[in-house]
């Protein structure tokens, strides 16, 4: 945008439905792990990404000890692996625009530890 920072957050607005998000972190039995990233009031919009924000659309960002690995437009993302020891598996909610989402000041997301053998 015109000298304002994209990736601002945006506050749900108060006439809005609150998001929120549940993250469930699976071990695949043949290798890696499946995320499941289960939204409520907010639908997965990859055909409006890095597009103007729509009122309860986007994707989600996916993060592994704090550094981003993914952009993800669904609700089921397979992480190839991770490395050995206590691992933190958050996601956030992202409007179109990449701008995180938030709810009283509250990034909306979830995060899940997992341990590594």
């Amino acid at each position: 945008g015109a000298g304002k920072h994209s990736h601002d957050p945006i506050e749900i607005g108060a006439d809005e439905p609150v998001p929120s998000v549940k993250l469930t972190v699976l071990k695949d039995p043949v290798g890696g792990w499946n995320t499941h990233i289960q939204p409520t009031n907010f639908r997965f919009a990859p055909d409006h990404a890095s597009m103007a924000h729509i009122a309860g659309e986007g994707h989600a960002h996916l993060m592994v000890d704090g550094e981003k690995l993914a952009r993800v437009y669904g609700e089921w993302f397979h992480i190839a692996s991770l490395e050995k020891g206590t691992r933190t598996v958050s996601v956030s909610l992202n409007a179109n625009s990449h701008a995180p989402l938030t709810v009283k000041g509250v990034p909306v997301e979830a995060t899940v530890t997992v341990e590594v053998e």
